[in-house]
């Protein structure tokens, strides 16, 4: 199972190489036996055309008519000089005399008649006494023996053709040439294999290592090692896969590590929203037990341990209500019911709401807008909320004797309220986790504060697709600008 894509791939190799070398032999088989054919007859035809110009030759000068030499004994005729050419040759040489009743056989130096000729004999010497030089391959005296003849007309002095010279000659050597190149083929096949299939294995491993770093890396990251990388940096598909697998590692790890904080805020919200219910609850229980105990008869020692267990009560309540405010807008399923409302109408009653806890502090509030409707497709009422709690921190975190002002102006795509104070200010270092739940300041200010007031507003703002901003200084105050887009 480790090398199974390597054998596969080896055998693919293989098998295409096989084919490859199978062709090659058909190839080699049919190419060398024509090759050796064609040179066969290239020297057959030279050795004709040079005993034809000889024949020619000893006609004119012995002045001797064709057979005389046969019938005068003295050696000095055809047959005798065929005899010759025949062994000097090492073909079989025939003469066909120009009325086609005779033929001269040096080998045997025999006459006969064309009866004695293979049948096709005649087509080929009938061409050549039409003057063409002729080949023939498919007749022979040794049937089972390739052999090739070859015909050529003998001329006269005067260029009249007296008679048809025939060579013929077997191809003995041809087949055992062929059988040596097969074999010489064959191993060089071989060795070509052997070498080729050496090569694929090596080439397949080198092909399907970076898939068996994929594997060994989605394993570990399987295990949960969301920081692996392939390490692969290829422009081809094994390296496109690569980086998806790089790319996926990524993401998980950056969800993980959510995951993570995320946990470390529930965990947090756990601890945080249990100290929140223990200190009142505590400071009840104390207050109850003095009471319960009789420690405490003086009536007016009693009332203020009842208000203060009405106070206490009152943070509770408090407390609960944002829990459930802040738990709703966080659920996806939890519906808003926006209407066409304006916007300027809702700043304008929350600030009106405001101005009497601004009152007891002194603090006056502005509001500067213009008398033109701001339509916004939103929740009234939820609106108004979120205006509301960031004026709250606004009037909580001022001085006395100062002011909050407030703009409501037009802009290119939208609309900008700006809600500014002068107090303290927020820590560069805290402004980007003020929206988290029990986040607060911890000063005499914000002592009543529940920590859950500014995630509610982001969350308002988040259902209504509304932007805030927080810009902040140390003792020079703080501003929220809420970015509505143009609905």
């Amino acid at each position: 199972m480790k090398y199974k894509i390597t054998k596969r791939l080896t055998g693919y190799f293989s098998v295409v190489l096989l084919l490859f070398s199978m062709i090659a032999g058909v190839l080699f088989w049919a190419l060398f036996t024509w090759h050796t054919v064609a040179i066969h007859e290239q020297e057959l035809t030279k050795r004709a055309l040079a005993i034809a110009d000889t024949l020619s030759q000893f006609q004119q000068t012995a002045g001797l008519g064709y057979g005389s030499g046969v019938n005068n004994g003295r050696g000095g005729g055809y047959g005798a000089y065929l005899k010759f050419i025949d062994e000097v040759a090492m073909s079989k040489v025939w003469l066909v005399d120009q009325n086609g009743q005779r033929i001269e056989m040096g080998h045997r130096g025999s006459a006969l008649s064309y009866d004695n000729l293979p049948e096709g004999a005649d087509a080929l010497i009938e061409k050549v006494y039409q003057g063409n030089m002729e080949t023939n391959q498919t007749f022979s005296f040794l049937p089972g023996i390739s052999t090739v003849t070859v015909g050529v007309p003998v001329k006269n002095g005067d260029g009249t053709i007296f008679a048809a010279l025939l060579l013929h000659s077997s191809i003995d050597g041809m087949e055992q040439a062929r059988r040596d190149g097969i074999l010489i083929l064959v191993f060089c096949m071989s060795a070509a294999l052997i070498l080729a299939g050496g090569l694929s294995v090596f080439l397949a491993r080198r092909f399907i290592s970076p898939l068996q770093v994929m594997s060994s890396v989605t394993e570990q990251i399987i295990e949960g090692d969301y920081q692996i990388h392939t390490g692969i940096r290829q422009d081809d598909e094994i390296g496109m896969l690569a980086a998806n697998i790089d790319e996926l590692s990524d993401r998980l790890s950056k969800v993980d590590l959510e995951r993570k904080e995320l946990d470390k805020m529930r965990q947090d919200f756990v601890s945080n929203i249990s100290h929140e219910l223990r200190t009142p609850v505590t400071v009840m229980k104390g207050s109850l037990e003095v009471l319960d105990q009789g420690l405490v008869t003086g009536q007016e020692e009693v009332k203020e341990y009842y208000h203060q267990m009405l106070s206490d009560v009152s943070c509770l309540q408090r407390l609960v209500d944002d829990l459930l405010e802040l738990s709703r807008l966080q659920n996806a399923g939890f519906r808003i019911e926006k209407i066409k409302m304006n916007l300027s109408d809702a700043l304008s009653e929350a600030v009106r709401s405001m101005r009497r806890l601004a009152a007891k502090k002194d603090i006056e509030i502005h509001l500067e807008k213009g008398e033109f409707p701001v339509p916004f497709y939103g929740d009234y009422g939820r609106i108004r909320q979120m205006f509301s709690i960031i004026i709250d921190n606004a009037v909580k975190f001022s001085r006395a004797g100062q002011s909050v002002d407030i703009t409501l102006q037009a802009e290119a795509g939208g609309y900008t309220v700006a809600i500014t104070d002068y107090g303290e200010g927020i820590a560069e270092e805290d402004i980007p986790h003020i929206f988290e739940r029990f986040h607060r300041e911890h000063s005499e200010r914000n002592s009543s504060g529940s920590g859950l007031g500014l995630p509610i507003a982001s969350q308002i703002a988040k259902r209504h697709d509304i932007e805030i901003v927080c810009k902040s200084r140390i003792n020079e105050g703080t501003s929220f600008l809420f970015l509505f887009p143009d609905k």
